[in-house]
């Protein structure tokens, strides 16, 4: 999910590994989005790669406010925000316990 929100113009992209931290769910994956239709739009693609992946979604808010869409597949929560709304809520500091995955793909080398 965090290379979809990467590869649809989501910026600041940081998985947070919140199990054992969090009774709910075992993975926050927080993006900043560039507008609310882009950001409409990277969540569409986690919800079908959700559904690929045999991730049911529970539910999904946030469609019409265009500051902070989250969507809930149980295991995985995704969290996509405007700037202002990330600044605003913080979720990164308020799951400060949890530590970061590295799920970035290492860059190609020029040989």
């Amino acid at each position: 999910m965090a290379r979809m929100l990467a590869d649809t113009r989501c910026h600041q992209v940081v998985v947070l590994d919140v199990a054992g931290v969090s009774p709910v769910t075992d993975f926050f994956v927080v993006a900043t989005g560039t507008s609310a239709r882009q950001m409409r739009t990277a969540v569409d693609a986690c919800e079908e790669l959700a559904e690929q992946k045999g991730y049911s979604k529970l539910s999904r808010n946030g469609d019409e406010s265009a500051n902070w869409i989250v969507m809930d597949c149980f295991d995985i929560i995704v969290h996509c925000f405007t700037q202002d709304a990330r600044s605003y809520y913080d979720v990164d500091s308020m799951w400060g316990d949890a530590r970061k995955v590295d799920w970035e793909l290492p860059e190609k080398s020029a040989e």
